[in-house]
């Protein structure tokens, strides 16, 4: 898997990739798991994609886009905040500026090839590009929302998460809010043996 970020798209190949990435929202979204969810044409969208956000993608060797998250910092708008602040004890989220938000995390379940191999190793791409990307940006918490099954999922990959709050029902999805550490030996920890990424970090500018 390659991983790449996109904030503003350069060129038409990375437009291309980020319409992909609604459609691949969207499929996920409204398709497999049933969110009410703003879907136009095929794509899935909303309020936070109008911040410029940065997208952490999943690419196949075929440059499919298999895997994607949002993140946005969080010491300004974000998804916890604004919408799930009920998962937040004293629905306040404890925000600072190396804390970062993501949300609108996927990976596409329709991979067929080696089907739950592929399955697994676009999941920990994912979780390693966003280690990975916060990291090199001066990040060093990642704060989010998810269902409790999803919090097995972390905790099985050896990046488990604290609790923001206690887990209470949205909707069907027991869901919970938590910070996940943005660190070196988590990055380590569950990099597949296939993970590559065009991250670099920032240039520092001189004084």
């Amino acid at each position: 898997m390659h991983l790449i970020a996109i904030r503003t798209p350069k060129g038409t190949a990375e437009v291309r990739i980020l319409d992909a990435m609604h459609c691949l929202r969207a499929r996920v979204f409204q398709g497999r798991l049933g969110w009410n969810v703003r879907c136009i044409d095929g794509r899935e969208y909303d309020e936070f994609d109008e911040l410029s956000p940065t997208y952490i993608i999943a690419l196949s060797g075929s440059e499919t886009v298999v895997g994607c998250a949002r993140l946005l910092p969080a010491f300004g708008t974000t998804m916890l905040q604004a919408v799930f602040p009920e998962l937040l004890r004293q629905r306040h989220l404890p925000a600072h500026p190396a804390m970062i938000e993501s949300s609108r995390f996927c990976v596409d379940t329709s991979i067929e090839e080696g089907r739950g191999q592929a399955l697994h190793e676009a999941t920990l791409s994912m979780f390693a590009g966003i280690i990975e990307w916060s990291i090199q940006n001066g990040y060093a918490e990642i704060a989010t929302a998810t269902d409790v099954r999803f919090e097995r999922i972390l905790a099985r990959a050896g990046w488990p998460m604290q609790r923001l709050g206690d887990p209470i029902m949205i909707n069907e999805t027991r869901s919970v809010a938590g910070v996940l550490p943005a660190d070196w030996s988590s990055f380590a920890r569950l990099r597949p043996a296939s993970y590559t990424s065009d991250f670099v970090a920032p240039r520092k500018q001189a004084a």
